[in-house]
C-alpha cells in the first residue's frame, strides 16, 4: 500500500513546506490562484516534485504571476519563456498560461476577480467543476482541475483526519467543508471517506 501525501510529505525539503502551509488551504489572492493553476497545468505528465523545484524560476519567468502582466505577454515574451530552461518549455503550457491570464482578466468584468468567479460557482461536484473549467480555460483536464481545486480547499481530499495539518485547515473552514456544513452532498464519497470521521 502506497503512502498518502500526508504520510509521505512531512520532513521532505520540498513537499513538506507545501503540504504543511499551502496544500488544502483556501486563498482569495488571485496571484496565488493563478500561480496554482499555472503550476498544476505544468505538472501534467511530470511529478509535482519537479514543479516545486522549479517554482522560484516560474515566479521569475511569469512576473510573480501578475495576471495583468502575463495577460499582456506577446510574441517576445512567449519566445523568452520557451527559451527559459528554469521552467517547463512546452508551447501548449506556455500558451495556456498566457491565454488563461487573459480569460481571468475577462472574468473580472462580471465577477470582480478569479476568486469571485470560483466562489460564484461554488459548490459544485468535481465533474461539474471539470466541465466548467473546460468551457472557461485552456489545458484544464480532469486531473489538473481536481488537484487545483483540492489544493485550494474547493474539493475535499487534501488532508486526512489523522494529519497534523488537518486542524489548521479545518479552522479556516475551506469552501468544501463550509458547503458540507450547509448541507451540500455532491462530493466524491472516496475523497470524503479519507477526510471525515468514520460513522
Amino acid at each position: 500500500m502506497s503512502l498518502t501525501y500526508c504520510d509521505a510529505a512531512p520532513g521532505h525539503v520540498f513537499h513538506g513546506p507545501y503540504h504543511e502551509d499551502e496544500y488544502g488551504f483556501p486563498s482569495c489572492d488571485d496571484r496565488v490562484l493563478f500561480e496554482r493553476l499555472v503550476l498544476e497545468i505544468n505538472q501534467a505528465g511530470l511529478s509535482w516534485l519537479t514543479i516545486l523545484k522549479k517554482r522560484d524560476a516560474f515566479r521569475a519567468a511569469f512576473d510573480n504571476f501578475d495576471i495583468d502582466r502575463v495577460a499582456g505577454y506577446g510574441d517576445d515574451d512567449r519566445a523568452r519563456l520557451l527559451a527559459d530552461a528554469g521552467i517547463i518549455r512546452n508551447r501548449l503550457k506556455v500558451d495556456a498560461a498566457i491565454e488563461n491570464a487573459r480569460r481571468i482578466v475577462a472574468l473580472r468584468v462580471e465577477y470582480g476577480s478569479f476568486d469571485g468567479w470560483l466562489r460564484a460557482h461554488h459548490p459544485l461536484s468535481k465533474a461539474e467543476w471539470i466541465k466548467l473549467f473546460k468551457r472557461t480555460f485552456r489545458f484544464t483536464g480532469g486531473e489538473i482541475v481536481g488537484e487545483f481545486l483540492m489544493s485550494l480547499g474547493y474539493l475535499p481530499g487534501a488532508h486526512q483526519r489523522h494529519c497534523p495539518v488537518w486542524p489548521r485547515v479545518e479552522a479556516l473552514n475551506p469552501p468544501w467543508m463550509n458547503a458540507m456544513r450547509q448541507g451540500f452532498t455532491g462530493y466524491d464519497a472516496q475523497a470524503l471517506g479519507e477526510t471525515l470521521p468514520t460513522p
